[in-house]
């Protein structure tokens, strides 16, 4: 059921001054395109032709039960625009309405296109991807999941994503479609583990149950790799593997971020065992420590050394993420391995462990002016 409903009401030009209104309902839209750039609101334009006389033309748009931002309604003149004038728009009082009043310097057919945000009908992004054997590849997938329930039906509509083919299809309300809209085949993963040494235990022999270290698949979102037209919606990912029998199993699912052009998606796939980290504070001495008039402590420097012992247990090669945070102003005294800074505080390091080998990693660094 349609509950949009937009009529035009002609003045007519007659010879005598009690000339009546003429109340005329418009045909059904001619094209409608549904928009889904912001996740945050619907924007929908539709076309539809109106039959005006010369003068003035009052056209009222009504949206009775549907959930609709008044103030973003907006009317654009198509085939004649210095002819037809859109002069001023109202809205009644307590009713979910406006009125355009047009100016037409002659009887015309004249298409215009109407657009708003419309709420309650939103999408959702989807991944699924198979991993080979060998955890090299991935077999990608995408769907948009559109949910309707805006109260309005869509017949023949066009469903825009920002990026991606048009999808030329209709939609009910109360409708949930499911479109593969992005299948580009096989592309290139890197399996990682990721230890932030604020998140995990520095010694997993000392805490009960089994902690592992989270692995991930990354994803280059570049042409190298099939991929790298647009930025990559956030959604749900579902991540399974050919088990080499003909089936594939389970092996776990992320929400995805939003990932630009040129940058990575990462996606968790869960814990390992494969691969230790065991990391100790081997010294944490204050230095150059400065006292008030009262002989109070009240800046110190200090002078810290971490180490960590990694391990890798696997039959073949990995790669290990390695996170280290410092605390407000440092200076790196000696590190035994390159990293880039995430920010002024959080220091990351890529790290290569050959199969079933143990590496050592040493970072000796002060804080400066640190508060008592």
């Amino acid at each position: 059921m349609k509950y949009l409903t937009t009529i035009i009401a002609i003045a007519a030009l007659a010879a005598s001054a009690q000339a009546r209104i003429k109340m005329v309902a418009l045909p059904e839209r001619a094209d409608t395109d549904i928009r889904l750039d912001n996740p945050s609101a619907t924007l929908i334009e539709e076309e539809r032709v109106l039959t005006l006389q010369q003068g003035l033309n009052s056209v009222d748009f009504s949206w009775n039960g549907v959930n609709i931002d008044a103030d973003s309604i907006r009317l654009q003149v198509l085939d004649n625009p210095d002819d037809v004038i859109l002069l001023n728009v109202s809205y009644p009082p307590n009713e979910q309405a406006l009125v355009w009043e047009i100016s037409s310097k002659e009887a015309v057919q004249e298409t215009v296109r109407i657009s708003y945000l419309l709420y309650n009908i939103d999408r959702l992004v989807t991944y699924k991807m198979v991993a080979d054997k060998e955890e090299t590849k991935v077999d990608l997938k995408s769907h948009l999941v559109l949910r309707n329930f805006s109260g309005e039906d869509f017949e023949n509509a066009r469903v825009l994503l920002d990026y991606g083919e048009a999808f030329e299809r209709g939609i009910q309300n109360e409708e949930t479609k499911q479109l593969l809209f992005l299948d580009p085949g096989n592309v290139s993963i890197e399996k990682t583990w990721t230890f932030d040494a604020n998140l995990l235990p520095w010694d997993p022999k000392e805490v009960s149950g089994n902690v592992g270290i989270p692995v991930s698949y990354v994803i280059k979102n570049t042409k190298e790799n099939g991929l790298g037209e647009f930025a990559l919606n956030g959604g749900k990912a579902r991540v399974f593997q050919d088990d080499g029998h003909g089936g594939t199993i389970m092996l776990g699912e992320d929400n995805a971020a939003l990932v630009p052009v040129g940058e990575e998606m990462k996606v968790y796939i869960g814990d390992s065992r494969d691969i230790t980290v065991t990391q100790k504070k081997m010294k944490d001495e204050r230095i150059n420590i400065r006292r008030n008039n009262s002989n109070r402590i009240v800046l110190y420097d200090t002078d810290e050394l971490i180490t960590a012992e990694i391990e890798n247990f696997k039959d073949s090669p990995a790669k290990l993420t390695l996170i280290q945070h410092i605390q407000g102003q440092w200076d790196m005294k000696e590190c035994n391995m390159e990293y880039e800074l995430e920010d002024a505080y959080t220091l990351k390091f890529e790290i290569e462990l050959p199969a079933n080998s143990k590496k050592e990693f040493k970072m000796h660094y002060n804080r400066r002016n640190v508060r008592n």
